[in-house]
Parts: C-alpha cells; structure tokens; sequence
C-alpha cells in the first residue's frame, strides 16, 4: 500500500508510461506551493502557484522527471530589511526509480537518497524543495549594492545616501572637549 495521495497536487501518477522504456508525457499545471518552501528570509508564500512545466520518461530503472518549476518569492534584505518580490525559475531533474526493482548490497547504502516511485506514484514535493532551497541566494538583497541601515540609529542608508552623525565622544575626554570649546570661544 502507497503511502502518496494520488490527489496531492504534487504526487503524479506515472501508470500510463506503462515502464516501457522511451514513452514519453508532458505535463504543464499549476500547484499550490507547499508550506515553508524556501528559507526563513526569502521563500515562496504558502498558497502561492507553482507553474510545472515537466517531461516524465519512462527508462529501464524507472521515470526520469525533467523540467522547470516557476515561482513567486517574497522576502527581506538583509542589510536593509526593505521587502523582496521576484520571480524564481528552477531546473528539476530526478530519476525515481521502480519500487520493486531488487538492488545488491551496495545499493543498499544509497536507499536514503535514492528518490523511490511508490505503486507508479511519485512526489514531487522534495525535489521541488531541493531545487529552490538551493537556487536561492544566501542573502538576498534589494539591490547589488544596498548599503544597509545605519548602524548608530537604524535609518536605510538608501534613503539618504549623506546620513552621518558626529563622532562619539568618549566620556573620559569631555573635559578635554569642553576646554577645546572654551579655547574657540575665547577667539
């Protein structure tokens, strides 16, 4: 018994390539992004569509899925904090192959990461995970060349490219900063 639901949007049934090597289908749909795909400061909203244009082929070991999957991100920057739309477009390619096809001892070890078609079903799920995870930038900017927020009073640099502040005076030297006055004032 598969423990897929052929009704999730991303599990699809590959019964009618019928594992004949060579058969080919085409499959273009729009999905429902699952919960939490990308990383904490940039990431696809949860409901938002997932556009999947894919071609299943049936080969000897099982079903090889290629194609793209494209996306609407939301996010921050991280230097500035100013919100991110984008547009993310990722290459998928995954060999799933036959549950029933006996493996020898040292296939044994690659089970884990071995993606597994489940009575002809297969779950897209972490294979479109993986590709946008890892087609994501580490940290996203607003723009290449953000220059952050101020570190002293938070203000967004970009906003105001001639913010500055005194320099601090170190309380040990106020005195020495007062006589300073003093001296000018006497001139």
């Amino acid at each position: 018994m598969s423990s897929l639901d052929p009704r999730a949007p991303l599990v699809l049934d590959t019964r009618e390539l019928g594992r004949r090597p060579g058969v080919q289908r085409e499959l273009v749909r729009d999905v429902e992004a699952p919960t939490e795909l990308g990383i904490e400061v940039l990431h696809v909203p949860p409901g938002e569509q997932v556009h999947l244009d894919l071609r299943l082929e049936a080969v000897m070991e099982g079903v090889l899925v290629t194609g793209t999957a494209q996306a609407t991100l939301v996010g921050e920057c991280v230097r500035c904090l100013e919100s991110i739309e984008d547009e993310i477009v990722v290459d998928l390619q995954e060999l799933y192959v036959y549950d029933d096809i006996r493996h020898d001892q040292s296939d044994e070890d690659l089970d884990d990461e071995v993606s597994k078609l489940e009575d002809d079903l297969l779950d897209l799920e972490p294979l479109l995970r993986d590709a946008v995870v890892l087609a994501l930038p580490f940290q996203p900017l607003c723009q290449d060349d953000c220059p952050g927020l101020c570190v002293e009073c938070g203000a967004r640099l970009a906003d105001d490219p001639d913010h500055g502040h005194e320099a601090a005076i170190d309380p040990r030297w106020a005195g020495l900063q007062a006589l300073q006055q003093d001296e000018q004032d006497e001139d």
